[in-house]
């Protein structure tokens, strides 16, 4: 304690003492060498012994040859860096190309792809006579392709020149979810038979059309870029559709704790129950998509704005800090769980520990209520 008393005492004087250039100045100590590589000079490279063998050293930081003015002298203030010029490719969808097969990239979850794709179809005169929103499907009814809107039905037939006159097409557009979070993957299938045709052709694995089902690609990645651009809105009822069961049912398992039955393959429960939890208003701290589980805060609200509170509200303490969050959390775990050809969603204390009986039906409630 006294030896650290005596190094403030001494800073004091030192700080104090009229005439401290010796620290501070030009030539003190503590002076600043940002203009010192003004004078410096090159110097020849080290030399070595005749008989000493050794690998060729290249200098590190070689002063350079040619420079604007070699006699500048005093301080030189190094000016600002030149701002970056960013280009980005704001386009939330993209074509991906592999062999004569391709597919549209989009930025955004199956649920608000999903009516951006089935408005294409309706207002290009597609008759739509097949949805299956649960497993990201849908499909249009056998037509040709003069019964189109007339710019499209020219532009598609100007690219699939080998289909026939008078031969009836029909389309199935399948939506997934992406590699990446938050993507999605739209693809296209289209079936052909001949004029007066009135067979059943199936859907095959792979396209049998390639230079039709690329045009039509093309136009959907221009009609959906086109609706991004211009801000065109997602229709939330068609949302919900996407990812909505097509049975939801509340049950109790073999000890008796509620749990809900969701009639759907695991992607879309997972995306229906994410979104439930947030028009319900409860908190999602954490997720683990691999295991199945939201990780939730019941005594916050849902997160919708992710700022920071500002200088005076966090000053004013409009804005509660992680002490009073962590001392009021209220965290539980809702587990998706596959069973046959539907999904399990339970609540839980921790995975050993199911929540209370009455946390779980009000924390199952809110996700049925949100679902549809």
């Amino acid at each position: 304690m006294k030896r650290l008393a005596g190094l403030t005492t001494l800073a004091l004087i030192i700080s104090s003492t009229s005439g401290c250039g010796w620290i501070w100045g030009e030539d003190g100590y503590f002076r600043d060498r940002g203009s010192d590589y003004l004078t410096e000079r090159q110097t020849p490279p080290m030399q070595l012994p005749a008989d000493v063998q050794s690998k060729r050293l290249d200098p590190l930081l070689p002063v350079p040859a040619q420079i604007n003015d070699s006699t500048a002298t005093g301080e030189y203030e190094v000016p600002r860096p030149q701002a970056i010029a960013v280009t980005e490719d704001v386009s939330e969808y993209s074509l991906q190309k592999s062999g004569k097969s391709g597919w549209i990239l989009a930025r955004r979850v199956p649920a608000e792809v999903w009516p951006v794709a089935r408005q294409f179809y309706a207002d290009s005169g597609f008759n739509i006579v097949d949805e299956r929103p649960q497993t990201g499907e849908f499909s249009t009814d056998w037509q040709p392709l003069s019964s189109l809107s007339s710019g499209l039905a020219r532009r598609l037939a100007s690219k699939a020149s080998d289909i026939e006159e008078g031969a009836e097409t029909r389309v199935r557009v399948r939506i997934e979810p992406g590699v990446q979070r938050n993507t999605s993957e739209v693809f296209v299938v289209s079936a052909q038979r001949p004029a007066g045709s009135t067979a059943d052709v199936a859907f095959t694995q792979g396209s049998v059309n390639p230079s039709l089902d690329n045009a039509l690609l093309d136009e959907m990645l221009v009609s959906m870029a086109r609706n991004s651009e211009q801000g065109g809105s997602v229709s939330l009822l068609a949302a919900r559709d996407y990812d909505a069961p097509s049975q939801v049912s509340m049950t109790e398992d073999g000890n008796g704790n509620p749990v809900l039955h969701l009639g759907s393959d695991f992607d879309r429960a997972w995306s229906g129950v994410g979104r439930s939890l947030e028009s319900g208003n409860v908190r999602v701290d954490d997720i683990n998509r691999s295991v199945g589980v939201y990780y939730i805060n019941l005594a916050e609200g849902a997160k919708v704005n992710e700022e920071e509170p500002g200088f005076f509200g966090s000053m004013f303490g409009s804005e509660p800090d992680e002490e009073e969050i962590e001392a009021r959390a209220e965290r539980y775990q809702v587990r998706l769980t596959t069973v046959g050809e539907s999904v399990q969603v339970s609540v839980e204390k921790d995975i050993n520990t199911s929540a209370p009986e009455d946390v779980a039906r009000r924390v199952l409630t809110i996700i049925q209520d949100n679902l549809g």
